[in-house]
């Protein structure tokens, strides 16, 4: 049996899914299967697709369909079907993501030389993906930082993408412990899912992952960022790109609901304050 389940969510955009296939396809390390929780309502033949990737090194995919209730609830549905087939290391990510062929054996090394520990990689935007377009000199495209590590501000309740925008010249290259990881791209074995329990599907989309990562905290799992595993992002695809309505939607939500789980009390109040003045909250 494989060691690793590589847990990825998808919701109607199919097309994401052909760049990531050809990173699983390259992969050294085959000691691994990939699971594809698919949420969309009338789903499409991920058959065809994957037809289009025969040498998958993997082996089959396991192909799930669950309903659309958010991406928390995707990866919960993965992990359940994982840890029923007796998987003990798991990595879930997003699939709107490419890599390099040594992917697989870096997270197995994190995870070898970290047991119990959750980590997560440097993530750079994919090129043309990045949020400032026109910044950056062509030959910088591809080395735009999107995340090297995760801080969170519990003074303003914010979520801080350590490094976000810059170009990176190495200065991201140490391995060190952090305050969240992304849901981009997490690892870590069963005893920490023992402890930490599932992603709290009452998120839907975003700040599952902080969540997760703080209930992991509390529980005394050390949460590390690791330079080592590396992956490219095209920013936002499943939200139909950064800044979109939903993307700000949810944003916007789920930081209070985290705020009001988490913060200290003056955080707590000065977000209900701008929940019931801002014309821009939902009632």
């Amino acid at each position: 049996m494989k060691d690793l389940a590589i847990i990825t969510v998808i919701y109607k955009n199919y097309t994401v899914l052909d760049g990531y296939l050809e990173s699983i396809d390259k992969q050294k390390d085959t000691n691994f299967k990939l699971f594809i929780v698919d949420l969309t309502e009338e789903p499409q033949d991920l058959e065809q697709v994957l037809s289009r990737h025969p040498e998958l090194v993997s082996g089959s995919p396991v192909l799930l369909h669950s309903q659309n209730k958010g991406y928390a609830h995707g990866i919960n549905v993965g992990l359940i079907q994982a840890q029923k087939e007796g998987y003990e290391r798991f990595c879930v990510m997003n699939t709107d993501t490419f890599f390099e062929s040594n992917f697989v054996s870096s997270i197995q090394d994190f995870i070898n030389e970290h047991p119990g520990a959750i980590g997560g990689g440097k993530i750079y935007y994919a090129s043309g993906y990045e949020y400032h377009k026109g910044r950056y000199e062509k030959d910088q495209l591809g080395k735009v930082i999107w995340f090297a590590g995760g801080e969170i501000d519990w003074k303003n309740v914010f979520t801080k993408h350590v490094g976000v925008d810059e170009i990176d010249n190495g200065q991201f290259d140490s391995e060190k412990a952090v305050d969240f990881l992304t849901g981009c791209c997490m690892f870590f074995d069963k005893s920490v899912f023992e402890k930490v329990g599932m992603f709290d599907e009452s998120y839907f989309l975003y700040y599952e992952d902080a969540d997760w990562c703080v209930r992991a905290t509390k529980g005394g799992v050390k949460l590390i960022y690791d330079p080592k595993v590396v992956l490219w992002h095209k920013n936002a695809q499943s939200t139909d790109g950064a800044g979109s309505s939903i993307h700000i939607k949810y944003q916007e939500k789920n930081r209070v609901k985290f705020g009001l789980k988490y913060a200290p009390l003056r955080a707590k109040l000065h977000l209900l304050k701008n929940l019931f003045t801002s014309p821009h909250q939902e009632r």
